[in-house]
């Protein structure tokens, strides 16, 4: 554009758009757009980076817990170690060293009573169960197959440097010499590690398992859905729709937007003082768990129906108020049933944001040692968040694996609940 293009009272006020101090105007400007959308792209490329890395990181150390090395072994169960009259007393332990020592029939009785070490605690209990549940096999062989024990385990996946000291290593030359032996002979393997999911928690970490704590995640959110549900979709409806608008309200209003964004810690303290410290309730029990998890979930659950019940259009309550409809028959059979959808997908999203919440269900107790399920949700139990906190704090190599492998678990709950969320409002959402 040249000056003459401009209209004439521009071109009276002496205007160019064309001179030299315009253009490095509008060159000044490029390059701030240049600049801003590099730095954006930036950030996005570290945020995916960053994620990556983690991603990453959590596979290839809990790809090692999805896999269990087993050792295959015929175990004679002799009459001298188990009496037949009463075999659930026998000494299995002997009966598991006797089965190691024919394997290697040269060792040492040094040798022999580290070759038991290779086989975990779990061994003498498989072969105490098939004794006791038939008798008739003591003075026979049994055939099992169980987990090796942690160092071995390790060793089997390449987490042990061979090459370094033997001073820094957990297991001797002559230990690591026996385990290739065994490999030789074809009696490891290495199976999908179904015990993770199927098992309890253990202190020995090729026998930990998530089933105590996966069964105690879901009573929590049971509790904690049939609590903060019809609650949160109770209030939302009053304060939406028949609430009047008056300086109280508006204080109930902000007040639930503010305990939304309450750290999780203080409904922890909070139940810690209410449940456990006026009501007596049990410690550590996924009912109480569920408790707390509700107080934190309900906020966000009446946001999320509130703002589901904002976006019906006001049409559709005049042209039910327009047929002689009464308010309740609007709400209930015109208004909730459209609000629905985002009603879902907003509790949803409260829930698996609950299920990976640690602090809260750490104040209640839901980090004790539990080895067994919980019949009810009144037994003492864990959860996934606070079994990975255990898990993390412990000193054995093999925990290290079962944290990252613990934490795909819980984000594969996660992704799942955050999918059926976005199928509930892509399947059932109205647009207007």
């Amino acid at each position: 554009m040249t000056q003459t293009d401009l209209p004439a009272d521009l071109q009276s006020r002496g205007h160019d758009w064309a001179s030299p101090r315009a253009r490095a105007n509008v060159a000044r400007r490029r390059r701030s757009e240049t600049v801003l959308r590099v730095v954006g792209l930036g950030a996005i490329l570290l945020a995916f980076l960053m994620l990556g890395i983690l991603l990453w990181t959590l596979i290839s150390q809990g790809s090692l817990a999805f896999r269990q090395t087993h050792i295959t072994l015929n175990v004679p169960v002799a009459a001298e170690h188990v009496d037949p009259a009463d075999p659930a007393k026998g000494n299995y332990r002997r009966v598991i060293a006797a089965a190691m020592s024919e394997t290697f029939p040269e060792a040492d009785t040094t040798e022999q009573r580290a070759l038991s070490k290779i086989l975990s605690n779990q061994a003498q209990f498989v072969v105490r169960d098939k004794v006791v549940a038939d008798p008739g096999l003591i003075g026979n062989e049994v055939r099992i197959r169980v987990p090796v024990s942690d160092p071995y385990d390790q060793l089997a996946k390449g987490q042990v440097d061979t090459t370094s000291a033997a001073e820094t290593r957990r297991l001797s030359d002559v230990e690591i010499a026996n385990f290739r032996a065994l490999e030789e002979q074809g009696l490891i393997s290495k199976p999908l590690n179904w015990a993770l999911v199927t098992a309890n928690d253990s202190r020995f970490p090729e026998l930990a398992g998530l089933k105590g704590a996966i069964v105690g995640s879901a009573y929590a959110l049971l509790i904690c859905f049939l609590i903060s549900f019809p609650l949160g979709i109770g209030a939302a409806i009053y304060l939406e729709e028949f609430a009047p608008r008056n300086r109280l309200s508006d204080v109930i209003e902000v007040n639930i937007n503010n305990l939304a964004a309450v750290p999780s810690i203080v409904f922890g303290l909070l139940a810690l003082a209410v449940f456990l410290g006026w009501f007596g309730m049990p410690r550590g029990a996924p009912f109480v768990g569920g408790l707390t998890l509700a107080l934190m979930t309900l906020p966000t659950i009446i946001i999320a129906a509130r703002n589901a019940l904002k976006a019906v259009p006001p049409s559709i309550r005049e042209a039910a108020l327009g047929v002689g409809a009464s308010k309740q028959q609007v709400v209930f059979g015109h208004v909730l049933p459209l609000a629905m959808p985002g009603i879902l997908t907003g509790t949803i999203i409260g829930l698996a944001q609950a299920l990976g919440e640690t602090a809260p269900l750490l104040l209640i107790g839901m980090n004790a040692f539990v080895t067994s399920t919980p019949a009810t949700p009144f037994d003492a139990s864990t959860a996934l968040p606070t079994q990975i906190f255990i898990w993390a704090d412990s000193p054995e190599r093999g925990f290290t694996s079962r944290t990252s492998a613990a934490i795909l678990v819980l984000l594969g709950f996660l992704v799942m609940m955050n999918a059926l969320a976005i199928f509930l409002r892509n399947r059932f959402e109205r647009r207007w």
